[in-house]
């Protein structure tokens, strides 16, 4: 799969890291646990979104753009490493936000809000949950044209055709990566929500003849409704390197368990998880995406999902940065998170 046609920016010198977590194994009673570092990404402070972004920015300054609009929901780590990326790029950056859970937007939180006002969003608009984020982001971007800007606009996540390349490129690199170490893989876990990082690793396994299979959790939806979106995304993806494959279904699994009450709201396993692995190995979760991810890891393992002598590969898409913003429920009872 050649991505040398399509504009790119590095943000990253070299591979993200490939770990073993011996302690977490343990812990668990296996599987044999590895984590692969995509927290540890350029752009502050790391995450999935840089690798998305890198072919992102790539296009937006192709286009001429001076000013990049686009969305999430509050704590949003996309927004934060879009900014990053504005910041790092000298263009403008405005969002906006929308509620899903009432009146959970606080401007003068912690965390990423504090990010936000750190890094020097222009603008952010707050919209109520169930807005259409598309004409949400297209009356600002007709605001900033109005002002003679030239925006360009990145959906939520980054999850399209070209943001997806990020994560072709990530399977690109895990292969080589495995090769080198010498280092088989039973099962690569990932996240699996605006379905740009679990569509492109489909793309890109597909693609390379990568035969790991890919298990993804949701931290917003069930499979039902999740599975289609990645296997859009990842169709979207094959069509834009124009490889001539289509992705059967097959190919995506994932798993709902672990993402209720709602997307971002706290529950008992994401306490647990992001406080075992802090407390095994010294690595932070966050409680939107990675907690719950590593949650549904967890819940596999005990329900023999895994077996004790698979190795399993955690894509740890970051987010660390959401940490500070559920201190009280993180360090509190678990069971006071329902």
């Amino acid at each position: 799969m050649d991505l040398s046609r399509f504009p790119r920016r590095q943000y990253t010198e070299g591979f993200s890291a490939i770990e073993f977590l011996p302690n977490f194994t343990r812990a668990l009673g296996g599987p044999k646990v590895w984590i692969k570092r995509d927290d540890m990404l350029g752009l502050a402070p790391g995450g999935n979104k840089t690798r998305k972004l890198e072919f992102l920015m790539g296009d937006a300054l192709a286009k001429g753009a001076d000013t990049l609009i686009t969305c999430g929901a509050p704590q949003s780590n996309h927004c934060r490493i879009t900014l990053s990326a504005a910041v790092k790029e000298g263009l403008k950056c405005r969002f906006v936000i929308e509620e899903r859970v009432p009146n959970s937007y606080d401007p003068n939180a912690s965390g990423n809000n504090f990010m936000y006002r750190l890094l020097g969003v222009e603008a952010i608009t707050v919209v109520p949950g169930g807005t259409n984020m598309a004409e949400a982001m297209e009356k600002m971007a007709a605001e900033a044209r109005s002002q003679g800007r030239k925006p360009y606009i990145i959906p939520g996540g980054g999850s399209n055709a070209v943001g997806g390349l990020g994560y072709v490129a990530c399977a690109q690199e895990l292969q080589q990566q495995l090769f080198e170490m010498g280092q088989p893989m039973d099962y690569v876990v990932v996240g699996s929500g605006s379905s740009g990082t679990h569509g492109g690793l489909v793309a890109g396994f597909l693609g390379n003849n990568i035969r790991i299979p890919l298990v993804g959790i949701g931290v917003s939806r069930d499979p039902s409704d999740q599975n289609p979106l990645v296997l859009k995304e990842a169709q979207a993806i094959m069509d834009l390197l124009q490889t001539g494959i289509r992705v059967p279904q097959e190919a995506v699994v994932s798993h709902g368990d672990w993402w209720r009450p709602k997307y971002s709201v706290p529950n008992p396993a994401m306490v647990e998880a992001v406080q075992m692995l802090a407390r095994t190995e010294a690595i932070l979760l966050d409680p939107v995406y990675t907690g719950k991810i590593m949650a549904g890891l967890i819940g596999l393992s005990r329900k023999g999902f895994f077996k004790p002598e698979d190795n399993v590969l955690f894509l740890h898409t970051g987010g660390a940065t959401a940490l500070h913003a559920y201190e009280s429920v993180i360090l509190g009872d678990p069971l006071a998170a329902k």
